[in-house]
């Protein structure tokens, strides 16, 4: 018993230094914040007033704002960090829209924003680029055509969400390639919807494919492999990313346009790299489509500059670094073996039995990061006509990776043999192949002509309609329109439809579908 008094003594004392050390723990952050605000506003104070005015009831200001003072709105330079132009130009105001509303409290007669100002220098309306905003007019599609990291997926987010926030209960579409892409960039991305929301957040229900946000607003994820998904539901409107590369991208737009009918003013997003498909090429001649493009260099100041000096020396000036980095849509090579509208005619979507399957191999000449090993599963169906399967191509794999991913694309097709060229490896390709399944039935061929000779035939067979493909594959594709007498435009190797030619010589073109035999 004597011991509990001293028990308590000790527990008291221990509970009045915690508070103590509390309490002087929150001087130390109190003083701290008051620092930090004292920094921030000696740093933006001035200029985001000018521009706060400049902008004036375009961000809800009030009528006592005062006119927009012009000359310091013009004079501020951003730094790179705070999302401005790469090559240090003012960022342009936000234009008035319907988006850009009451924008919370203001200081009285001045037009700032009452937040302080290191935030509103990270705030989309005074960050955002020009092509990253709604374009004004009657539009019903907003096309924005970006080169890699240029900002378009941020563009999407910021949209859909804005809107999602002015308009409760909304309905909105999101789809993409996949329902991972859709998670894992339209969603959870670095510039995904939960990454830039803020407190407003929207909550994401896995098991039922849909973002909730607090007002009631609804967006639901959808996929280009599955159109019928989006039979049955609505939308007010829509945000469809990379539809460049989506699987089956008429029919899954069709779908769609379909269910946006609720609203007075339907629209929708497209945010892609631009590939010369049917589609794309369809909506950017509409007079319907707002057209906008964004550069790859107009983002510079939130990539590595590592990364830009190696793009512009490896693709500067090239049709490939035109699409990807300068976001044109590029019309098909004159000269190419392949169109875009000859593949397209000959998409399957049921491809039915198939009586022989193989599965070809161009392996890397070297193995690098860069380094791609083309392989392309087909096979012969009923009548005769051969049907390409997949593009199972593997980038930057070491021999023992390409060599599994083969022996991946055999099981998973049931092949009936490997078709693999030699000329680069010789017996080391038949050894990786044979080390991952020892009962593996390899071909080898050897090649002994150009590859524009031996791609001829094989697309004489697309023009007489014996071949077909079960789905898009863009990669592939992309060689294929890409390629004429002197090869791809960017000087690359066509590792991809190497493969394709083998596949389809071994089934169609050679006697009674047996590739030429060299060792077994």
């Amino acid at each position: 018993m004597a011991g509990r008094p001293e028990g308590g003594k000790t527990g008291r004392a221990l509970r009045r230094m915690v508070k103590n050390l509390a309490l002087k723990a929150d001087a130390i952050m109190t003083e701290a914040a008051g620092g930090m605000r004292k920094i921030g506003e000696r740093r933006g104070l001035a200029a985001f007033r000018a521009e706060a005015d400049a902008v004036g009831a375009g961000l809800g200001g009030s009528d006592d704002a005062g006119a927009p003072n012009a000359a310091g709105a013009a004079e501020r330079r951003p730094r790179r960090d705070e999302g401005g132009a790469a090559d240090g130009t003012a960022v342009s105001p936000p234009p008035s829209s319907p988006l850009s509303g009451a924008s919370g409290p203001r200081e009285k007669g001045s037009g700032l924003p009452a937040f302080p100002s290191w935030r509103a220098a990270r705030d989309w309306r005074f960050t955002a680029r020009d092509a990253q905003r709604p374009p004004p007019g009657d539009w019903r599609v907003w096309l924005l055509m970006g080169g890699r990291g240029s900002g378009k997926t941020r563009a999407g987010a910021e949209w859909v969400h804005a809107l999602a926030m002015a308009r409760p209960r909304i309905r909105i579409a999101l789809v993409a390639e996949t329902l991972g892409d859709a998670r894992e960039v339209m969603i959870d991305g670095v510039s995904g919807i939960c990454r830039i929301a803020g407190r407003g957040r929207p909550d994401f229900e896995a098991s039922r494919r849909r973002l909730v946000w607090p007002n009631g607003a609804i967006g639901q994820i959808f996929s280009s492999e599955d159109p019928e998904s989006l039979r049955g539901p609505q939308f007010h409107l829509a945000w469809c990313d990379e539809l460049g590369k989506w699987k089956h991208a008429q029919e899954t737009w069709d779908m769609l346009q379909f269910g946006l009918r609720l609203g007075d003013d339907p629209r929708v997003l497209v945010t892609t790299t631009p590939r010369p498909v049917p589609l794309l090429r369809t909506l950017a001649a509409d007079p319907a489509t707002a057209v906008r493009r964004i550069r790859t260099e107009d983002n510079a100041g939130h990539l590595s500059p590592g990364f830009l000096a190696a793009m512009a020396a490896r693709y500067g000036g090239t049709r490939l670094g035109r699409q990807e980095l300068d976001g044109e849509l590029i019309a098909d090579r004159e000269d190419a073996l392949w169109n875009r509208a000859r593949l397209e005619a000959v998409r399957l979507r049921q491809p039915g039995p198939l009586s022989r399957i193989v599965v070809a191999v161009d392996p890397p000449a070297t193995a690098s990061a860069a380094s791609v090993c083309g392989i392309v599963a087909a096979g012969l169906d009923a009548t005769g006509r051969a049907v390409v399967l997949a593009d199972c191509s593997v980038t930057g794999a070491s021999p023992a990776g390409w060599a599994g991913a083969v022996v991946r694309a055999f099981r998973r097709f049931d092949a009936d043999r490997v078709v693999a060229e030699v000329n680069q490896g010789g017996d080391m390709v038949t050894a990786m192949l044979r080390s991952i399944d020892a009962d593996l039935p390899v071909t080898t061929v050897r090649a002994t002509r150009g590859k524009f000779l031996r791609a001829e035939p094989v697309a004489a067979l697309y023009e007489q309609g014996r071949v077909a493909h079960a789905a898009a594959f863009p990669e592939l594709e992309d060689q294929m329109c890409d390629f004429g007498p002197d090869g791809l435009s960017a000087g690359r190797s066509p590792d991809r439809l190497d493969a394709l030619v083998w596949a389809l010589t071994a089934l169609v073109l050679d006697r009674q579908g047996e590739p030429r035999v060299r060792g077994m």
